[in-house]
């Protein structure tokens, strides 16, 4: 009975030992998917967005500077 016990317990430490490699591999570089183009497009969105957020931004700063009569008048 304790030959099958220590059996039991050295069965799943042995198949760890066995299926990891010693070496960390190095990991490769991602590969091409058919969602590339996609992402990339969601990039650009993303780009254009934070681009009109921040032209919104300085408007903004322009008009209530001009509210406030921070800004001289021609």
């Amino acid at each position: 009975m304790r030959m099958m016990k220590n059996g039991i317990l050295a069965l799943p430490l042995a198949l760890l030992i066995g299926c990891s490699s010693g070496q960390d591999a190095a990991p490769k570089p991602p590969q091409k998917t058919i969602f590339d183009p996609l992402t990339s497009q969601e990039q650009r969105a993303r780009d254009v967005q934070k681009t009109l957020d921040q032209s919104e931004a300085a408007q903004r700063q322009a008009l209530a500077a001009q509210e406030r009569g921070d800004a001289s008048s021609p």
